[in-house]
């Protein structure tokens, strides 16, 4: 019998989720032999090869999966996930081929319902290192390459991550920007109720897990880096305050005056101000700064002559400016500080000798309810392995707060989106970051926030834009490895 070129494979949860997509597969002409893999409870559609995995990323459930594909004589593995349709094969393979792709994957349709649109993915780059990357319902791997590969061993989560990451470094992955199947809606949460999804602390497991993949990654792409040894610049230039508390802001007439009196009513045994940059609001918000201005003199009210700054060319402006203290620490106009006591400790941390300060924030309503997930400590930080870990996360925390001669060194870029990420990820290749676990101030997630309900188109550019602030900081690192 003529083997065909094209092997599949079906992750099954339920029976009745991959019913459409067995018998699609089962009439294309270049599909050949199909497997679905499944947990021993989960009762598996006729016509299929079954493979039982206790756990469904585990590195024994890719163990078996590649073993099968070697039986098949396959060139190529069509994975499939989540029970799409329509899959254009054809088109998937011819590019798989074409381009000489190690791992292909497509646009698709979403369909909710009776709704139905176009969902685009984005491009993979060497720092798409995250393990939630979205490669979509639907993959081509190359067997060859499948089966060259080594593998991790007794990974419970994260056999696919590691397997993708290993794959990124034998070839090329290719992203095609055309929708060649449907799948319907897997995860209909807003963008602000998943951007907690990485710190929930029932994953502590798989957190470590994970990091302990992205960090093998990092050692065998010569990425990885030890513990950084730098000391903050010397700076002898005379401050006007020993600290700074800088707030960005455009139009949060309802909370902007309740973040700077938490910020006024801290408790120190040095001086502080309270540095606002007014981004040009219009409802309310310059008058409100102004009137408390005038009422205490540590309150600086900035209004840049720029008009096309987002919330890093803020904070930008705000360090540079002669009213800067020698410590800048972060609140956002929503928030406010929890206690009085929290620009003495985050000032004793910087006192030690970091060139940067994280902390930890509580999740509350507008109201100052609490709201889950709660504390927000970002534990997975380490200070033998956080710095790497850094390339794999989201994000490293807040509040922040720096040591503004080696802040200057640096700069923000002018974006409203992950500007802070990236003075963290450079910062964190030279220096030390200190960490406090208590919470500092409150974190307000509501309809205001700019996070709060992302359109895709926004959700993909922002979700791009850190992946390319990795591959940047990835190549550095690999450079300055190599010097």
């Amino acid at each position: 019998m003529t083997r065909k070129p094209m092997a599949a494979l079906l992750t099954v949860s339920d029976l009745d989720s991959s019913r459409s997509s067995l018998a699609e597969l089962q009439a294309n002409d270049a599909v050949g032999d199909i497997a679905a893999a499944h947990a021993p409870d989960v009762e598996v559609p006729p016509g299929c090869t079954s493979i039982v995995v206790n756990r469904m990323w585990s590195s024994d459930s890719v163990r078996s999966i590649v073993a099968w594909l070697e039986t098949t004589g396959a060139e190529h593995l069509l994975w499939v996930f989540a029970g799409p349709t329509a899959i254009d094969v054809k088109r998937l393979r011819c590019c798989a081929v074409d381009a000489g792709a190690v791992l292909t994957y497509s646009d698709y349709i979403d369909v909710d319902h009776d709704n139905q649109s176009p969902h685009p993915l984005i491009d993979y780059q060497p720092g798409s290192l995250r393990d939630d990357f979205d490669f979509g319902g639907v993959v081509v791997l190359r067997a060859d390459t499948l089966g060259s590969v080594q593998r991790a061993d007794d990974l419970s989560f994260g056999g696919w991550y590691d397997l993708r990451l290993r794959l990124s470094e034998a070839g090329r992955f290719l992203h095609i920007p055309e929708p060649l199947y449907a799948l319907p809606t897997l995860d209909a949460r807003k963008s602000g109720e998943k951007v907690f999804d990485y710190v929930d602390p029932r994953k502590r497991d798989y957190q470590i897990e994970m990091e302990q993949v992205a960090t093998s990654h990092l050692r065998r792409i010569d990425a990885w880096l030890p513990p950084p040894t730098g000391k903050p610049v010397d700076d002898d230039r005379l401050y006007v305050t020993a600290a700074s508390v800088i707030i960005p802001v455009k139009n949060r007439q309802k909370t902007v005056g309740e973040a700077v009196r938490s910020a006024l009513a801290q408790e120190t045994e040095f001086q502080f101000n309270v540095i606002v940059v007014d981004n040009h609001s219009e409802d309310g918000t310059t008058e409100v700064l102004a009137a408390m201005a005038a009422e205490d003199l540590r309150l600086v009210h900035l209004v840049p002559r720029r008009r096309d700054l987002g919330i890093g060319g803020c904070w930008q402006h705000a360090i540079e400016s002669e009213q800067c203290g020698r410590y800048a620490v972060q609140l956002d106009s929503d928030d406010a500080y929890n206690g009085t006591n929290v620009l003495a400790r985050i000032v004793a941390e910087l006192d030690k000798g970091c060139a940067m300060v994280i902390g930890s924030y509580s999740t509350v309503s507008f109201d100052l309810e609490p709201l889950p997930p709660g504390l927000v400590d970002h534990r997975e930080w380490s200070d033998d392995n956080g710095h790497n870990n850094a390339l794999r996360i989201a994000g490293l925390g807040a509040p922040r707060a720096f040591h503004v001669p080696t802040l200057r060194q640096i700069g923000f870029p002018n974006v409203s989106y992950g500007e802070d990420y990236a003075v963290a990820l450079r910062m964190c290749r030279d220096y030390r970051l200190g960490r406090i676990y208590d919470s500092l101030y409150w974190c307000r997630r509501w309809q205001g926030n700019s996070d709060s309900a992302l359109p895709l188109a926004t959700s993909n550019r922002y979700h791009l834009y850190k992946d390319r602030l990795r591959t940047i900081e990835l190549w550095a690192r690999q450079r300055q490895n190599r010097s």
